[in-house]
């Protein structure tokens, strides 16, 4: 009796302290938005001066690791920062958030460095943490690099908090992690894929998606010091996740979002006009959405670069595609990476080690080019299942730097995160 008295008092509680922080969330006043921060014009030599540039190579160089969901930025003078996570799988208590930096004067990307650890994590936020995942780097027009990732308490990833971590100085040093207080509900089943939008007043606009009893996504809107100021829904439901976000002027911007149903197997778009504050019902768009996360970037005249894996169904052809700020009209422009099977069906483990190390050499660089033997011999359980070998290509992350310069990076095959970098004299020929 004492046992059933006391669980009825701790639900109770539990209940009543649920009903407090759900009504002090929802008491908090209206915000306005600040306009998106408009964009310095790229210093683009245009098409008919400068010569077409496209290059790949990869960022990560570990062979043993599980690697997944990179993202990078631009830096003052040329150079890029990636980061991802990495372990012997994903959810794994080993998963470190790591980092890269590419020299632009060398054209090589440099030694993986850990950001972030479960044991760091905890110190820094004073909660237990079970996993990582999911990181996002980015700098802001104040010169700040910004540092958001995922983490997991208890459950699975529907369970996620955000963390997110400052730097100063470029990343030579920074802050300790803290939590971003996003939920009145225990603060869980908030997580982040995409790249953050900065408004005029320093304020910064950052796509989140949920998880826990449903799937959709919202705009989270932060101080310029990162403190959670309101959330903004962009879809409802239980099939729209991980928006990524591209403002058209300083107060429209398009959310493109993966789609995680069963109805249209379509990449879903929603719209604002007032900076992020209100946005439309969600619609599918023409290209295909296999339950897989998309990147976009703008470009000039209202225009778009969008990658995804255009497939009904698997995550075999990652593919680059040109289209207008209204979204109707999609030019292909490059297959990225594909397998050599239209049907995405796995190779035999001797032709996919063929195929692949022609892969790998081709964007392997002078640093990672003596580790082939060492590669081919170290293909697991990431790509290679008693039923064969697959190629998949996925979690596209699009940035453009102040040269005029667009830069991409993914996941390739589970083993390594690849760059490519192109210029608009290169696009200008495939359009």
């Amino acid at each position: 009796m004492r046992a059933l008295s006391f669980r009825l008092m701790f639900v109770c509680s539990s209940l009543l302290l649920a009903v407090i922080f759900v009504a002090a969330w929802r008491s908090h006043p209206d915000h306005s938005l600040s306009l998106f921060a408009q964009a310095q014009p790229a210093a683009d030599a245009g098409p008919g001066v400068e010569a077409p540039q496209f290059n790949s190579r990869f960022v990560s160089s570990q062979l043993n690791d599980f690697v997944h969901s990179s993202s990078v930025t631009a830096l003052p003078g040329g150079d890029l920062m990636a980061v991802w996570f990495a372990g012997s799988r994903e959810g794994a208590a080993d998963v470190q958030v790591r980092t890269a930096r590419f020299d632009t004067r060398s054209g090589e990307w440099g030694a993986e460095h850990v950001l972030a650890t479960r044991e760091s994590t905890r110190d820094g936020t004073q909660r237990y943490i079970r996993k990582l995942g999911n990181p996002v780097i980015a700098l802001a027009p104040d010169q700040r690099l910004w540092l958001f990732y995922v983490s997991v308490s208890v459950g699975g990833w529907a369970t996620s908090a955000i963390n997110v971590m400052v730097s100063e100085d470029m990343g030579k040093h920074w802050s300790a992690p803290r939590q971003l207080i996003t939920s009145p509900f225990f603060n869980i089943s908030t997580l982040v894929r995409a790249a953050p939008v900065f408004h005029a007043d320093g304020s910064i606009g950052l796509p989140v998606y949920h998880e826990f009893m449903g799937k959709f996504a919202e705009y989270l809107y932060l101080s310029a010091e990162g403190a959670v100021i309101d959330k903004f829904r962009i879809s409802r439901g239980k099939y729209s996740l991980q928006p990524t976000i591209v403002p058209l002027d300083e107060r429209r911007a398009v959310a493109m979002l993966r789609y995680a149903g069963e109805t249209h197997h379509r990449v879903l778009a929603s719209r604002t006009e007032d900076a992020g504050q209100t946005w439309s019902e969600p619609y599918p768009l023409e290209p295909s959405n296999p339950n897989s996360s998309l990147a976009a970037v703008g470009t000039a005249g209202d225009g778009m670069l969008v990658a995804l894996n255009n497939l009904q169904d698997g995550r075999f052809k990652l593919s680059l595609y040109g289209t207008d700020g209204d979204l109707n009209d999609w030019r292909s422009i490059v297959e990225l990476d594909q397998s050599p099977d239209p049907l995405g069906q796995p190779f035999s483990p001797e032709a996919y080690k063929e195929i692949i190390g022609e892969g790998f050499r081709a964007s392997s660089g002078a640093r990672r080019l003596p580790l082939e033997q060492r590669f081919l011999s170290n293909l697991d359980y990431r790509v290679c299942k008693p039923k064969g070998c697959d190629f998949e290509y996925e979690y596209p992350y699009f940035s453009r730097s102040a040269d005029g310069m667009y830069h991409l990076v993914y996941s390739w095959n589970n083993t390594f995160i690849k760059h490519v970098s192109f210029n608009n004299a290169w696009l200008a020929e495939r359009l």
